[in-house]
């Protein structure tokens, strides 16, 4: 499928959003994702196509992406996504994946976000919001420091209180400081027998995870898990 690029914003330092226009109505489920083809000239060894979870809720007219761009080492994709022009054709395929709500409304629901694994949960969480849904979520986010926090305004909207842990916190952050770690996930969680952890981010902190989880007693059929590949670890 084509889709037309409308416009970008910037939600913090070298983190954007990406808004398209679909040739034809897309339906999805929120926390999907897509992969997006940009063709672009002299293309590095990582090429042309990049999975991106959807931002946007289904209930939106167009689609989004989050993404972040890293000055050091930019893809060559990143480049030029990141200068790309009102009007530019880009294809899409999907949208796919499991990373969804479960279909018991009154689960208790941990959300864990590392980084720009805060995207799935952005657009869960503006879906229930425009379908007045409420559900039991717990949301844990993970980010290297306060300039890396997006989506407040969705998450005081839906009356979620994230707990946001920042590696290198200021001098005048007032909340939790440190590395996010599986005994904190669970102190912090209170999980029951039939809850939920969703787990979101680089892909080698969702691995760390899904083990310490699991040792920590976390049945696996209680772990839900999305991962962004050539991310760095929290």
């Amino acid at each position: 499928m084509k889709v037309e690029f409308k416009f970008s914003e910037e939600q913090a330092a070298n983190i954007r959003s990406f808004f398209f226009k679909p040739e034809s109505p897309i339906r999805y489920t929120a926390g999907q994702y897509v992969e997006l083809s940009l063709d672009h000239p002299n293309p590095d060894n990582r090429g042309k196509k990049r999975w991106f979870t959807l931002s946007s809720s289904p209930d939106d007219e167009l689609i989004s992406i989050t993404t972040k761009y890293s000055p050091d080492k930019p893809s060559s994709f990143k480049k030029h996504l990141f200068k790309i022009k009102e009007g530019a054709i880009l294809d899409l395929n999907g949208p796919m994946g499991d990373f969804v709500l479960p279909k018991l409304i009154q689960t208790p629901l941990t959300f864990v976000a590392g980084g720009i694994g805060i995207t799935p949960f952005h657009s869960i969480v503006e879906w229930l919001t425009q379908v007045d849904e409420e559900r039991p979520i717990k949301l844990l986010y993970a980010v290297k420091n306060e300039d890396e926090i997006i989506f407040q305004d969705t998450f005081d909207k839906a009356k979620i209180r994230p707990t946001i842990i920042v590696e290198k916190a200021s001098a005048a952050w007032g909340g939790e400081r440190g590395h996010l770690s599986a005994e904190m996930i669970l102190g912090l969680s209170e999980l029951k027998e039939d809850g939920l952890i969703y787990v979101s981010g680089p892909e080698p902190m969702v691995e760390r995870f899904e083990k310490d989880l699991m040792r920590a007693g976390v049945a696996k059929h209680q772990l839900v898990l999305d991962f962004f590949p050539n991310y760095p670890d929290f």
